[in-house]
C-alpha cells in the first residue's frame, strides 16, 4: 500500500462529505488526513484526502467518485508536482522560566511561533510541509508534549 493524495472539487452540500468518506471507508482503507473547506466558489469545496490504498483499487475508487452527483471533478496529485501545508498547534510543558527560554530559542529557530503562554505550558503554532512539522515535534518532545493538534494536508496543484 502507498500514500496517495486525492483533491475533489465537490457541491458545497449536506451529507457530501459523508459520502465520499464512505466510499473510502467500505474498501478499508484509512483516510490518514481530510481537509474540507470552501474554495473561491462559496458553492464548491475542496476535498483533500490523504489515504493509504492500493493502485488498482484506488482508481476504482476516484471512477467512482467522479459518478457522484456532488462531485464537481477529482484530481490525484500522488505523482505530479504540487504544493501541501498543514497546520499544527502544540502545547509543551514550561514550569520554568529557564524552559521557557529554551523553548522560545526552538520556536525563533525554526521560524514558529508561540501563541499562548500559561502558567505551565506554552503553546506554539507552525504550518508547513510534513517535514517541517514533524522536526517542530521531534525538537519539542525532549521539553514534554502534552497535546498536539494538526489540520488536515491541503494541495493545490503546481504550475512548473
Amino acid at each position: 500500500m502507498s500514500k496517495f493524495i486525492i483533491a475533489a472539487l465537490v457541491e458545497n452540500k449536506f451529507g457530501v462529505l459523508a459520502r465520499i468518506s464512505g466510499l473510502f471507508s467500505a474498501r478499508g482503507f484509512n483516510i490518514s488526513s481530510l481537509a474540507v473547506g470552501e474554495t473561491e466558489d462559496p458553492e464548491v469545496s475542496r476535498m483533500t484526502i490523504v489515504v493509504d490504498a492500493d493502485e488498482k483499487i484506488l482508481e476504482q475508487v476516484k471512477k467512482q467518485l467522479n459518478k457522484l452527483i456532488e462531485v464537481i471533478t477529482v484530481y490525484d496529485l500522488t505523482g505530479g508536482e504540487y504544493v501541501d501545508r498543514e497546520l499544527i498547534l502544540v502545547k509543551v510543558k514550561a514550569a520554568s522560566t529557564d524552559i521557557r527560554e529554551k523553548i522560545v530559542q526552538v520556536v525563533d529557530s525554526t521560524g514558529a511561533e508561540i501563541v499562548d503562554i500559561g502558567k505551565k505550558s506554552v503553546t506554539v503554532e507552525e504550518s508547513g510541509d510534513e517535514h517541517r512539522i514533524k522536526a517542530l515535534v521531534e525538537l519539542l518532545r525532549p521539553y514534554g508534549i502534552l497535546e498536539i493538534v494538526r489540520t488536515g494536508k491541503i494541495a493545490l496543484q503546481s504550475d512548473a
